[in-house]
């Protein structure tokens, strides 16, 4: 049965969480997920009872981030972002806005407020009420404002400045751009970093400044085209609706009632995904009043040929595209995007694998699949596995939350999920001690997520950003008194390059990296050096940091310790078991490599020392592994280089057989049967404590295998694939009253004890099974 909105204790931008619908079917469980909309986390829960909470909206703190009164029990902090475009914590106040400090910061010099042509007003931590009308009114001349990098909630509605062609606001915390239409002259704009803004407003803003030209440094002819198109298929349907509403009037209730048609209008017209209903109702109401006032007049010219821009059915899709890439880039751009699109549903099959290549590999790598990140061309795998075994078979779907959702829209099923890593145990000397919190990483956010109750405990957002991966370390502190105690430290990197240290607990980001010029697609910490990080760059460089420890202000001051080179992109990290200080083993785009990484060497950037190949023949090189992790000390389960299977091969058989060859073939104990996808990027993971080896697929499934019985054999691997232990089938949870009937579950991970089990899927769905008692 549908769950109820109930109230998630959230951070850092966080808005109200809500429930996907469950049902339950024979042989087929179903959890319950979160349909949530961009940046806000829609948690679904089951409680005993069937008990209920309902919401409250969040405030907001002195940062412009929105926090949470109040969990279920306890209290929890956000982060506040320290990247671009975000805000930190207010500063002493500033004295009013001065002629002395207009003439200090006004270009070129002059004695005189009107001859002043540009103004630079940024970081003095301005309010709203500091820009002071009557004072900035008197720059008549003024052309260029800068504004960046204060505290503007809103701009005043009339700051007299008509000769104003370049306006900069970018890091405050703007919630409307209506205000903008006083500069009709203005040519060039910049709002980045404002959190409050949405693709709506990027669209008001071509209708609200004819004469722009650049927003935030891209040039808007684009986005102003796909506006227009949009605009006059919402005049068309206003045009519609008009005629239908006054056709069943008489003509004496028509005259009464069109004061009530724009009411009608917004109420009843609709057009494109949700994520633009803020612009399309905006646009709705000026055109219905628009028509009002001309008696009906517009209503009949929009029936009219508009020659090759007229509105058709085709464009209706080509709209939405531009709309989701405008999200996706925060509303800063456009790109052209020609593949035709069904109407929105709540379907993961369809276009959300459009949009994120650009952002998961950037447009300068060499590919192999097509400009579409993934399109389902093969069927699911005749074999379904029956479940075997009493630890696989006792999963039960938990909690499927929405978590990750980009600007609060309710219809976010796009932004695509990729990393999640299980916190490590704080009482790691306990027998079966385990971590229930897992965190997790998808487009601009990272949350921490409690396993059973499925309460997000934190949230950290940076937007623009675009996360790729998250990696735990416990980090051993002296504080101030001298004592030794253990804090767990989560790194989280992506598009922009950089890594961000979280301090989870305490709730802000304490060390930021920066090493690569490109986007980092994965990265890990060293079993054995909790202070050592490896990460792995589009930049096709692998670097080993240390990342210290920090000090009492809980600042990290990381070094570089080494520079691995790849020929391909580097696409997983893997520490080789049995000797992690000395060997490193990378899943890439061109095949799997391995690096010496002792830091006894003396040389500091390395190339590949040895290649693995799965396969005899002209195609033994080259081929990509996009799945690579240890299942115990010796055996590696990797996948990518054969189509529809995953191998399991020996690492001190293979290294025995090396010799000096550049180039060795891996000795394969066995290969276990996956689907038969041509599609790439589903990572594989392993619960070694258990013998479990975890993958995901294109249609919502998760694969499990049980190989401890496969391993013990003696007798050489079998000619055909292993059929999985289970196959855990997507639940078909509801978001907005229509069934999510597939996704592609990127990455599955399990925590040690296989007590709970946590996948991420491209439709914004984090789905956690609980493991029942034997």
């Amino acid at each position: 049965m549908p769950l109820q909105p109930h109230s998630r204790r959230t951070s850092g931008g966080a808005t109200a969480a809500a429930a996907i619908a469950a049902s339950r079917r024979p042989g087929r469980r179903c959890g319950a997920a979160g349909a949530a909309g961009s940046g806000s986390p829609r948690a679904g829960r089951e409680l005993r009872g069937h008990a209920s909470f309902r919401w409250s909206p969040p405030r907001t703190d002195s940062r412009g981030a929105t926090s949470w009164a109040e969990a279920i029990a306890g209290a929890s902090v956000g982060f506040p972002c320290c990247g671009p475009g975000t805000r930190g914590p207010r500063l002493l106040a500033m004295a009013p806005l001065s002629t002395r400090l207009l003439f200090q910061r006004g270009r070129p010099k002059s004695d005189r407020l009107g001859k002043i042509r540009s103004l630079d007003l940024s970081g003095l931590n301005l309010l709203s009420e500091d820009l002071d009308l009557n004072l900035l009114g008197r720059l008549k001349q003024l052309q260029e404002l800068d504004l960046s990098d204060n505290q503007l909630e809103t701009l005043p509605a009339d700051l007299g400045l008509p000769h104003l062609h370049v306006l900069h606001c970018a890091n405050n915390q703007l919630s409307d751009v209506t205000p903008l239409c006083q500069f009709p002259q203005l040519e060039e704009l910049s709002l980045e970093g404002n959190p409050f803004l949405t693709v709506s407003d990027s669209l008001k803003i071509t209708f609200l400044l004819p004469e722009l030209r650049k927003f935030n440094g891209k040039d808007v002819s684009t986005t102003r085209s796909k506006a227009e198109n949009l605009n006059r298929e919402l005049t068309t349907r206003v045009a519609t609706h008009w005629r239908k509403f006054m056709a069943a009037l008489s003509p004496e209730e028509q005259a009464k009632a069109q004061a009530n048609f724009v009411k009608s209008a917004v109420r009843n017209v609709r057009y494109g995904p949700v994520s633009l209903s803020e612009f399309t109702q905006w646009r709705v109401r000026m055109i219905s009043e628009e028509l009002v006032a001309s008696g009906g007049t517009h209503a009949r010219e929009a029936d009219m040929p508009e020659g090759p821009h007229k509105a058709t059915a085709t464009q209706e899709p080509r709209v939405r595209m531009i709309s989701e890439e405008l999200v996706a880039s925060g509303g800063t751009h456009a790109r052209e995007a020609d593949m035709p699109e069904g109407p929105h549903k709540a379907t993961a099959t369809q276009e959300p694998r459009a949009r994120p290549v650009a952002l998961r590999r950037p447009g300068d790598t060499p590919l192999s699949l097509s400009p579409q990140k993934r399109v389902c061309t093969s069927p699911l795998a005749p074999v379904e596995g029956s479940p075997v075994g009493s630890e696989s078979s006792q999963l039960e779907p938990l909690h499927f939350l929405q978590c990750h959702s980009k600007n609060n829209s309710p219809s976010d099923l796009r932004t695509q999920l990729w990393a999640c890593a299980f916190e490590p145990a704080w009482d790691e000397g306990q027998a079966g001690a385990t971590s229930q919190t897992v965190a997790t990483c998808g487009g601009e956010a990272v949350c921490v997520i409690d396993c059973q109750t499925g309460i997000v405990l934190h949230k950290y957002k940076v937007p623009g950003e675009e996360f790729f991966s998250v990696a735990w370390t416990t980090l051993t502190v002296v504080t101030q008194t001298g004592h030794k105690k253990r804090w767990n430290v989560l790194a989280a990197a992506g598009l922009r390059g950089l890594v961000r240290l979280l301090h989870v607990q305490a709730g802000f980001c304490c060390g930021l990296i920066r090493g690569h010029k490109k986007a980092i697609a994965t990265l890990c910490f060293s079993p054995t050096h909790e202070t050592h990080l490896f990460t792995a760059s589009y930049d096709k460089r692998i670097i080993l940091w240390d990342i210290g420890t920090p000090n009492q202000d809980y600042e990290f001051q990381a070094s570089h310790l080494l520079t691995l080179d790849t020929t391909s992109t580097p696409l997983r990290l893997c520490p080789v078991a049995p000797c992690p200080d000395t060997y490193l083993l990378a899943g890439c785009e061109g095949g799997c490599c391995c690096w010496d990484v002792r830091l006894d060497q003396p040389q500091k950037r390395r190339v590949c020392e040895v290649e693995f190949v799965f396969s005899e023949g002209s195609e033994a090189s080259g081929q990509r592994v996009d799945g690579l992790a240890f299942v115990n000390e010796d055996v590696v389960a990797s996948k990518g280089s054969s189509l529809g299977t995953i191998c399991l091969w020996s690492w001190s058989q293979t290294w025995q057989g090396r010799g000096s060859q550049p180039t060795v073939a891996v000795v394969v104990l066995a290969r276990l049967q996956w689907s038969p996808t041509i599609l790439a990027y589903f990572s594989l993971s392993t619960c070694p404590d258990k013998g479990l080896v975890l993958c995901g697929d294109e249609q919502g499934s998760v694969w499990i295998y049980d190989v401890r019985p496969l391993l013990a054999q003696r007798s050489p691997p079998q000619a055909a694939p292993q059929a999985p232990t289970q196959i855990l089938k997507w639940p078909q949870p509801q978001a907005l009253g229509q069934t999510v009937t597939k996704t592609m579950v990127n990455t599955v991970v399990a925590n040690p004890t296989f007590t709970y089990l946590t996948a991420l899927t491209d439709s914004n769905i984090v789905a956690i099974w609980r493991r029942g008692e034997p």
